[in-house]
């Protein structure tokens, strides 16, 4: 019997929709912000450092507590208050400017609190998908879902510049208000019932099930090495995040089209992995696609520190790695959503996300981030994005060497769980 395509499941289709629209706003905010603290309250150096903190703090701070309520509670109401209150949050800031009274500390406030509901949301959404659809169906959700913020990342930017260029940015953020209440809407219309969490045969303190959810992790003998890497691989990726613009801008002389450019391939890379993730996972199997398509992405990645030459070689040697790179990246996360939802129990899922997201943007990222800014200035841009590469490379060591190989199909979910 063949299984009707995710595009006729009704219920899918609401959420795929809320989601895709919800990132496309979430890319326009992530535009504006910066500027309405530059150029509207002439923030600094040191103010748009804090604003990145803000967000990282929150994730470090209320993580762990998110994903312990995502698996006392349903999680679907919980979708719809984080996306309903996150509204009202973007809302506040052109509301404030209309009354000119918008500062630094609100849009710290803001990105605080909305980095708090987003931590919920991050922990409790891979847990919600499962019971919609089907365990069974994990991958090929997992990898329409990647299609929506694919489609965000190619339109976003540019809607966001076309946006803030003619209505100024704290009333583009309003796009983003916007999108997070359709977001909500459409997870209100969904008719599949969610099932009811399992009733707690003991009443155990908070802090008990979060020690449940770190210690399931940290003796996992696959989700630990895939934490290690990913904390490694976070670490390492901030230099990208803290380096990558100026480096392209300032030492291989890009000009800021050339810049929009080899940016915006990246999600032209994204979205057609999105479109092969499903058949690369079923031909190579879970395990090997995720190992595979991380080490490709890797090789390709040389290219971006040994960038050099003519403007067009060197635009050539970074624009492949965002084209294929990013496309082997979206297949390899579509895999490696697709098996934590496998490996773990839906009872403990919400902490296991929570815990992983913790590790990564909570700790990892930040902390990568400080020593990125510091390390640059010893070593040049160009030296920063080459150990950045580096670390990001020697963390897939931690994947080939663990069982993953192993793991071809469902099947074998439960002859690897430690």
């Amino acid at each position: 019997m063949v299984t009707p395509s995710l595009w006729r499941h009704d219920d899918f289709l609401k959420l795929w929709v809320g989601q895709t629209i919800s990132e496309l706003g979430s890319v326009v905010t992530r535009t504006a912000v910066p500027l309405v603290a530059l150029f509207l309250l002439g923030a600094g150096p040191f103010e748009m450092a804090l604003l990145v903190v803000a967000a990282s703090l929150a994730v470090l701070l209320v993580g762990l507590i998110a994903g312990a309520w995502v698996d006392r509670l349903r999680r679907r109401p919980l979708l719809i208050a984080a996306d309903a209150i996150r509204a009202v949050l973007l809302f506040s800031i052109p509301i404030a400017y209309l009354l000119n009274i918008l500062s630094m500390t609100q849009l710290y406030a803001v990105m605080f609190v909305e980095a708090c509901l987003g931590s919920l949301f991050d922990s409790a959404y891979p847990a919600y998908v499962p019971s919609l659809i089907g365990v069974d169906r994990v991958v090929d959700g997992n990898a329409k879902l990647a299609t929506s913020s694919s489609i965000a990342e190619i339109g976003g930017p540019g809607l966001a510049g076309a946006l803030v260029q003619f209505f100024s940015a704290p009333f583009a953020i309003l796009v983003d208000a916007v999108s997070f209440a359709v977001s909500a809407v459409s997870l209100m219309l969904i008719r599949t019932p969610e099932p009811a969490r399992p009733p707690r045969t003991e009443d155990t303190h908070i802090r008990g099930e979060i020690a449940e959810g770190l210690r399931l992790v940290l003796r996992h003998r696959v989700l630990l090495p895939m934490a290690l890497r990913s904390v490694i691989a976070h670490v390492a990726g901030s230099f990208y995040g803290v380096l990558y613009t100026l480096y392209l801008l300032q030492e291989l002389k890009l000009n800021p089209l050339l810049l929009g450019i080899v940016v915006s391939a990246g999600g032209v890379g994204s979205l057609i992995g999105s479109l092969f993730a499903q058949r690369v996972i079923k031909r190579l199997g879970i395990g090997p696609a995720l190992i595979w398509t991380a080490v490709g992405a890797s090789v390709l990645g040389i290219l971006t520190p040994l960038a050099q030459g003519p403007l067009l070689i060197a635009t050539l040697m970074v624009f492949i790695p965002q084209l294929v790179g990013d496309g082997l990246q979206t297949i390899e996360g579509v895999a490696e959503i697709s098996l934590i939802q496998g490996l773990i129990p839906d009872r403990v899922l919400g902490r296991v996300n929570a815990t992983l997201e913790t590790f990564s943007h909570g700790i990892a990222y930040p902390i990568g981030a400080l020593i990125a800014a510091s390390v640059a200035g010893v070593v040049g841009l160009r030296g920063g994005i080459a150990i950045g590469w580096a670390g990001m490379a020697i963390s897939l060591l931690l994947l080939v060497f663990s069982p993953l190989p192993r793991i071809r199909r469902a099947e074998d979910f439960t002859a690897v769980e430690g």
